[in-house]
């Protein structure tokens, strides 16, 4: 079943920004349950909704640089991301039939976008340090913050072993990505990949 078919546009009317109704420090998830803001629930979907922030600077710079597919591609993952913070907002027991989630076929995707991007990629002889282009930097900043919601819901999933199957691999492959799509960032503008050099301190 297509996500089409899934899921139906959002009828949202955001009109009010502040409600007042955390200043004591709590929020609630989607099925209106009462939790501290500094619950590890809410920092792993915190950190998603951050690295989502850092992947819009990403796909602006991958637009400048006019890598526009790459651009795209980013897109649709920060669409995903969005699906996987409703996700992680929301117990399991709560979950809508449509609810927007990650699924396998997203991995799939990641993967097969792995794939195209790194096919022409140069072998790497070292470890890379993130420069030689803004795109590039950006991306590296989205791998080591896509880390750490990775790390954060590895946490959550000790927690609540019934966080769906397929928020850790998502965030495993999506690092990945963001690792190949900077490689190909640089070197698709024609800048120098800046590699490591261990005795260069």
């Amino acid at each position: 079943m297509s996500s089409e078919e899934r899921f139906s546009d959002p009828s949202l009317a955001i009109n009010r920004v502040y409600t007042r109704k955390g200043d004591a420090g709590q929020t609630r998830l989607v099925g209106g349950q009462l939790i501290l803001k500094d619950d590890l629930r809410i920092e792993c979907y915190g950190t998603v909704d951050e690295l989502n922030s850092h992947l819009g600077a990403a796909r602006l710079a991958c637009l400048q640089a006019d890598l526009t597919g790459l651009a795209e591609d980013l897109r649709k993952v920060q669409n995903a991301l969005f699906n996987l913070g409703s996700l992680l907002a929301t117990l399991p027991a709560d979950l809508h039939p449509a609810q927007p989630r990650v699924e396998q076929g997203d991995v799939d995707r990641l993967e097969a976008s792995i794939d195209r991007y790194n096919a022409d990629l140069p072998t790497l002889r070292s470890f890379v340090l993130p420069g030689g282009h803004p795109a590039n930097v950006a991306l590296h900043v989205c791998r080591t913050v896509c880390r750490r919601a990775e790390r954060l819901c590895v946490q959550l999933q000790r927690q609540a072993p019934d966080l769906d199957p397929f928020v850790i691999p998502y965030l495993n492959r999506l690092s990945d990505a963001f690792f190949v799509y900077s490689r190909y960032a640089v070197h698709a503008v024609g800048a120098e990949e800046l590699l490591w050099t261990p005795n260069d301190a």
